[in-house]
């Protein structure tokens, strides 16, 4: 079994920033890529970003490239999403989540985290 814990969450004026951190409790096969979700309510949660241990490979969701940025850090089990120029659309909780291999489907998922608030006001 595998714990996600996000953390980071808050509220931020329209073009400021935010940074997001997710601990894994271990490692194994099934945290070999790791992603951020978000979701609002009444939406489908989407794919934001993603990351794989091997390689450092990174995928990102078109509405975030170029203001966010994932990274890792291997020893701690953890990784980050570094938003900047946030809008008010990025409004959402933001979910961690981690799979052996990579992919943008939430229904692929096998561990998610509890979710952080990300509130964008403009």
């Amino acid at each position: 079994q595998v714990q996600l814990v996000e953390s980071g969450g808050g509220s931020v004026q329209a073009g400021g920033s935010l940074r997001l951190s997710c601990a894994a409790s271990r490692r194994t096969s099934s945290t070999d890529f790791m992603a951020w979700f978000r979701q609002v309510p009444g939406k489908e949660r989407e794919f934001v970003a993603g990351i794989g241990w091997s390689g450092l490979s990174t995928d990102y969701a078109d509405s975030v490239k170029g203001r966010f940025t994932i990274s890792g850090e291997n020893a701690k089990n953890t990784v980050f999403l570094q938003m900047n120029s946030l809008k008010p659309d990025d409004t959402a909780v933001y979910y961690c989540a981690s799979r052996r291999f990579s992919s943008t489907r939430p229904s692929e998922y096998s561990y998610w985290g509890q979710g952080t608030q990300v509130t964008v006001s403009s």
